[in-house]
């Protein structure tokens, strides 16, 4: 297993590498110019000179690639042309709040997606499974920004039970913190869930339809340890790597739900720097997003691997 993911750690450099190539050529082929930002619109064409210079874009790409890579390993990501703050610092700022956002919405996602997707396995074509599929397609079809919408006018705006938007602080409001979380974490649950169930019940029924298990069942073993000691283990096999593309999308739809609920999270922070046309903001954060992809991953690889001994070898 150690072997096994030391392999997993050294295929994963070269992706960081890469995405730091992408990232880069993205910015530079992005639209607008930081160095008219920074000038202001009336600037002459010697001043915007002057503040290419200034900046390092008159360099040849390459030049300005490997300053900035060298500038990451040092853990240096540059300067906001608008606040003049380091980008390090901004993001350190955000990312908490981008990260437990998305770990709570992903975790309350499988609590919703696993016993869905198993009831409508073990009851298939009853009523059940036909509610539940019903109600994976509507999750599934209706946007996520409508369903913030709808959780705000309900919820804050005519029962008054949660708050609108914002992150409550945990260590002075407790009660006030959980329940800013609530809407944001459902709203992004909800559709990640549906997918993630109806996933959950199509390989449950793969495996149930197994020889080992109709063995089993003629051996007169309770549902209960069938489930647990035979049916879902090997079900987890498809499973776990769809919940790591599960996450990577959950991430992009993090940037509507920040602005939907005014979360102060790094979705946030890079759509107010995409339109102000801070590119070493907007780097910094799609480079985090990136590496945090890539080690979700990761960690989706080794739990594979250690549920499936094949994927080692």
């Amino acid at each position: 297993m150690l072997s096994f993911a030391i392999r997993r750690i050294l295929h994963s450099l070269p992706m960081l590498l890469i995405s730091t190539i992408v990232v880069f050529l993205l910015m530079h082929i992005a639209p607008g110019d930081p160095a008219m930002v920074l000038a202001g619109p009336e600037a002459t064409a010697e001043e915007l000179r002057q503040v290419r210079a200034s900046l390092g874009l008159d360099q040849p790409l390459y030049v300005q690639y490997l300053a900035w890579l060298a500038g990451i390993l040092k853990g240096d990501l540059g300067t906001s042309i608008l606040s003049g703050h380091p980008v390090t610092s901004l993001l350190a700022a955000r990312i908490p709040g981008t990260v437990q956002l998305a770990v709570v919405a992903m975790l309350v996602s499988m609590a919703i997606a696993f016993p869905l997707g198993i009831t409508a396995a073990m009851h298939q074509n009853s009523k059940r499974d036909y509610m539940i599929s019903t109600f994976n397609t509507l999750a599934i079809a209706v946007p996520g920004f409508w369903i913030a919408i709808l959780g705000i006018t309900v919820f804050s705006v005519q029962l008054g039970w949660l708050p609108a938007g914002g992150k409550g602080d945990f260590s002075r409001y407790p009660l006030a913190a959980t329940k800013s979380f609530v809407l944001p974490t459902l709203t992004l649950a909800l559709t990640h869930a549906a997918s993630t169930a109806r996933y959950v019940r199509n390989s449950m029924l793969e495996v149930l339809h197994e020889d080992y298990v109709r063995t089993a069942y003629a051996k007169g073993l309770s549902q209960r340890r069938i489930l647990m000691g035979h049916t879902l283990r090997n079900a987890l096999i498809p499973i776990v790597p769809f919940i790591g593309l599960q996450f990577g999308n959950l991430l992009g739809g993090l940037v509507v739900i920040e602005m939907v609920f005014s979360w102060p999270g790094l979705g946030r922070l890079m759509l107010d720097a995409i339109g102000n046309r801070d590119y070493a903001v907007v780097q910094g954060g799609l480079l985090f997003l990136v590496f945090l992809s890539i080690l979700v991953g990761l960690a989706i690889d080794l739990i594979h691997g250690v549920l499936d001994p094949r994927v080692r070898y």
